[in-house]
């Protein structure tokens, strides 16, 4: 350890424990397909939408509005996981995601009626809040790992984990597609319970990430009444010394601008989520009057061209910077979705424009989850990973009710879509331009 000429330690010069390469590269398997299958799960309501509202006699404006409670529902859960993260840990934070992933799956086999939908899709937010946590905590350990190749190349690494939400998308239309016939929406929604919960099985062998630990370690520390030596211990490592609540750390100093820059990308971006991703066996079934099986054929390729999209947002986020990455992506994805919905006739004009759509929209968040770690300390990253990550509800949310006001009002799917999605994708981009950038952890 080294000190000052009056024996204060100097800041920063106590490395911190090293991950090492088998334990890196293991979390990073199991944090994707832990994302596929809590995307699986979030994807599969809305696109078995259709068929539910078929079974229950819902209107589009009523099965609109039973999606836009769903995510008030989904939204008051994601925005509880991260403080619940930076309380217990990451390692424990990321079991509880993918069992809620599990459990929202299990219950909404047994679908009663609208209300019963509404409370128990909300679990589903649990699996939502599934790609923050694996934000945090891939965040933390390659900025130690033993890996060189993953340190170096985190942003693309991570792109290959967050790519999880076109596969889960991918996964979800072509499962549908395959036991529908057989097993009806019940029966799917059944199914997907049993990988969900193998994977937190598998979780529990990961280990805790050294920089949550140190954290442990002061705050108890503290506890014990032994303040200067927790504060001597953080200066040798460098790290943050605020013992304020990490909801109020988010709101405070550095963190401020990027926290309400971020959070309102968020909220107009999930206008194109919800519409083009969530719904959009809707967009194309009522929108552009393909059928419900054509649909999901269609979505199979789809997503399959917005997974590459992950991945060259992850490299170029690398390269070029992330948050140049993330604005350019979006204008260019409401751009092209604009141009699908007004002038795109006939299913290979549909398909080559809702991919090339689908791969500036969801792509960025490869280098946006990663960059929101990026933005905050260990003490508040899982609070503030989390708190942007559901401010996507309150976006969702808004999406639904202007939609629902929309087609009360006369107009159809396709003008929904073009004035909520295309145009809430393009403005979010724009307001990316003012999020202060950040260095790597």
């Amino acid at each position: 350890m080294t000190t000052t000429s009056s024996g204060i330690p100097e800041s920063g010069t106590r490395p911190f424990p090293r991950v090492g390469v088998r334990q890196t590269r293991k979390a990073t398997v199991i944090a994707l397909f832990a994302w596929i299958f809590a995307v699986y799960d979030y994807i599969m309501f809305g696109t078995l939408l259709p068929e539910i509202s078929g079974q229950f006699q819902w209107t589009p404006a009523q099965a609109s509005l039973i999606s836009t409670l769903i995510s008030v529902g989904t939204a008051i859960v994601v925005l509880g996981v991260g403080p619940l993260v930076d309380r217990l840990g990451r390692r424990k934070g990321m079991i509880i995601t993918v069992s809620g992933t599990a459990l929202a799956s299990a219950v909404s086999a047994a679908t009663m009626n609208a209300a019963y939908l509404v409370g128990v899709r909300s679990i589903g937010g649990l699996g939502l809040a599934e790609q923050s946590v694996n934000a945090t905590y891939l965040n933390e350990i390659y900025a130690v790992t033993e890996d060189e190749k993953i340190k170096k190349r985190r942003g693309l690494i991570y792109s290959l984990v967050q790519g999880g939400w076109p596969l889960g998308t991918l996964l979800a239309a072509a499962f549908i597609a395959l036991f529908l016939p057989l097993v009806g929406w019940r029966g799917c929604f059944l199914l997907a319970t049993f990988p969900a919960i193998v994977i937190a099985l598998l979780r529990r062998g990961l280990r805790e990430t050294p920089q949550f630990e140190l954290q442990q370690k002061m705050d108890r520390m503290r506890k014990e009444g032994r303040t200067e030596e927790a504060a001597v211990l953080a200066r040798e490592y460098g790290v943050s010394e605020s013992k304020s609540a990490p909801f109020l750390e988010i709101f405070r100093g550095s963190a401020l601008r990027n926290t309400l820059v971020l959070g309102f990308a968020w909220f107009v971006n999930w206008f194109g989520i919800q519409v083009f991703s969530v719904l959009g066996t809707t967009v194309l079934t009522q929108g552009k009057n393909v059928s419900f099986t054509n649909s999901l054929l269609m979505f199979i390729v789809i997503n399959a061209v917005a997974y590459v999209g992950y991945v060259f947002h992850g490299w170029a986020g690398d390269r070029f910077g992330r948050r140049n990455v993330i604005a350019f992506g979006w204008m260019a994805s409401g751009v092209i979705f604009a141009l699908m919905l007004l002038v795109a006739s006939g299913t290979f004009a549909v398909v080559v424009l809702y991919s090339l759509g689908m791969f500036f929209l969801v792509g960025p968040y490869s280098a946006m989850l990663f960059f929101m770690g990026e933005c905050y300390d260990t003490r508040c990253r899982a609070t503030g990973t989390s708190f942007i990550n559901a401010i996507s509800q309150p976006g969702a949310i808004a999406a639904g009710a202007i939609i629902t006001a929309m087609l009360v009002a006369g107009s159809d799917w396709n003008q929904g879509a073009l004035m909520v999605g295309a145009l809430g994708t393009f403005l979010s981009g724009f307001v990316m331009f003012g999020a202060r950038k950040v260095p790597a952890l």
